[in-house]
């Protein structure tokens, strides 16, 4: 059995979202979505890494370079939280961003999925 205090993890950083172009995602997610950009650097590789994120978060995503084995596209797992779930659907769809339907389901909060410009889904829920 291993020593769990030995560990040191205190947080979740970031989250990958597989990306097919760097600049188009982040006009998505900071224009679109509203996030500010935490990171945009050069790689040595002549890549960039760039973090994302809603103004208040801790938790950042990190839009990274769709490759063979980490596709665009893909259902991210992402959860985002939202005060507002019926104004935000309304916004996004206003601002031709692709959403799902809202769902409300009794003892659940109201929820909604929607895709970003490579389709990858995430969702956002309310009660935040």
């Amino acid at each position: 059995m291993s020593d769990r205090s030995r560990i040191r993890i205190t947080d979740v950083h970031t989250v990958g979202v597989p990306v097919t172009d760097q600049d188009r995602a982040l006009e998505f997610y900071v224009g679109r979505l509203g996030f500010d950009t935490r990171r945009d650097v050069p790689r040595p590789d002549g890549g960039r890494w760039i973090e994302v994120a809603p103004p208040r978060a801790t938790t950042t995503i990190a839009l990274v370079v769709a490759s063979d084995g980490n596709p665009a596209g893909v259902e991210t797992g992402i959860r985002l939280a939202t005060s507002d779930a019926d104004a935000d659907h309304a916004d996004l769809r206003v601002n031709g961003v692709e959403v799902d339907d809202l769902l409300r389901w009794p003892g659940v909060p109201p929820m909604f999925a929607f895709r970003d410009q490579d389709g990858n889904r995430l969702e956002i829920v309310g009660g935040a």
